[in-house]
């Protein structure tokens, strides 16, 4: 029997989805995340990639961002275009990373690869995620939404949580102060975590004790409100997290890059109208429980998903995605601290996700693509 935990009814993969910057009404109903699909070539498979994935820890590593590129390319294109890249900087590495072109000096070959003639454009996605914001709408989704985007790989939007998340993720630093904030996203963070399997009650009351001072500190706003909601559910979150042990191994809350690779997919199958192959660097989150779940979820009977590992040194079209998976992910980390390159992010900006989790409205509003 097929696992179909997304009502395919309602799957209407025809518009936009909603964006992460745009301003939601919190009393409107779930929705299911739309999609546009442009023509695109069939005859090879997508090369994919991650930058900024730092393992289950979202709130303390060394980035604030994770970037998951897509790209559509030949093995002979992909080897072309790595051999300019190489030449252009005078020497050929066995593996050419994102750092090579980040260079001052290597500007316009940074430029040239993003430009409108560039080799991969209309050919390539990238899927930026916030961590901070992607741990805040899970734990949210974990307390008050009944685990369903974790359950659906992100395909189903609360709009009123997703509303809600974008609030906190918004005000939060600012009203509670950096400390106090970060302590929010630790122990969001740590609720959400599965390495304890036997451990229910405590991340839960820890969670829920820290969400009482600071409604305390902050009790008549819009926040107020939220941590109003989040305290009183402490005894469905007990339940909640039972149930999120229970499914850590196919349905994990701290794994952004499932929602990531599932937009992919819908993006580069057309919505589930064609069968799609994927050629991803090696990966350990992305065991194969977890592909054929997203097969099943994401396409119809009749359509299939091809999914292979490989080393990025051993084919170039991956390499190619890790290029442009870590300057994306750089372009974006520096946007969202304040000091973004205008030219690159706005040549990133043709690349970038619609659907992407993220709730800075400033930099979204310099990253996000353009309607």
């Amino acid at each position: 029997m097929r696992d179909r935990p997304t009502d395919r009814r309602h799957l209407r993969l025809a518009s936009l989805p909603v964006e992460p910057s745009s301003q939601l009404d919190p009393g409107d109903n779930a929705g299911i995340v739309q999609m546009e699909h442009p023509t695109m070539p069939s005859a090879h498979e997508v090369a994919c990639d991650e930058s900024g994935w730092e393992g289950a820890n979202l709130v303390t590593g060394n980035s604030d961002v994770i970037a998951y590129a897509s790209v559509r390319l030949s093995v002979d294109a992909a080897a072309e275009l790595l051999g300019e890249l190489g030449g252009r900087a005078g020497h050929v590495p066995r593996e050419y990373k994102a750092s090579h072109v980040l260079r001052a000096d290597r500007r316009p070959t940074l430029t040239s690869l993003l430009g409108p003639a560039g080799p991969i454009n209309g050919n390539a996605l990238v899927h930026l995620t916030e961590k901070a914001h992607f741990v805040v709408g899970r734990v949210l989704d974990l307390f008050l939404g009944q685990s369903e985007d974790a359950a659906s790989a992100g395909l189903v939007v609360d709009r009123r949580l997703t509303a809600l998340a974008t609030t906190l993720s918004r005000e939060g630093p600012e009203a509670f102060g950096r400390d106090r904030w970060q302590a929010f996203l630790a122990a969001s963070n740590a609720v959400l975590r599965t390495w304890k399997p036997r451990n229910v009650h405590e991340p839960v009351d820890a969670f829920v004790d820290l969400v009482e001072t600071l409604a305390e500190l902050d009790g008549g706003s819009r926040l107020g409100t939220i941590l109003d909601e989040l305290r009183r559910a402490r005894s469905e979150a007990y339940a909640a997290r039972v149930r999120l042990l229970e499914h850590r191994v196919l349905r994990p809350a701290l794994e952004p890059l499932i929602p990531a690779l599932a937009r992919t997919i819908l993006h580069w199958s057309r919505g589930g109208g064609t069968d799609v192959s994927i050629v991803h660097d090696e990966q350990s989150a992305l065991t194969d429980g977890r592909i054929r779940r997203l097969e099943r979820q994401l396409l119809p009977p009749g359509r299939a998903l091809r999914f292979r590992q490989a080393d990025s040194r051993t084919d170039p079209r991956v390499q190619v995605a890790d290029v442009l998976a870590g300057v994306a992910r750089r372009l974006a980390a520096d946007e969202l601290r304040g000091h973004g390159d205008a030219e690159l992010g706005g040549l990133l900006r043709a690349y970038v996700d619609p659907g992407s989790r993220w709730s800075d409205e400033r930099s979204w509003s310099r990253l996000g693509p353009k309607r």
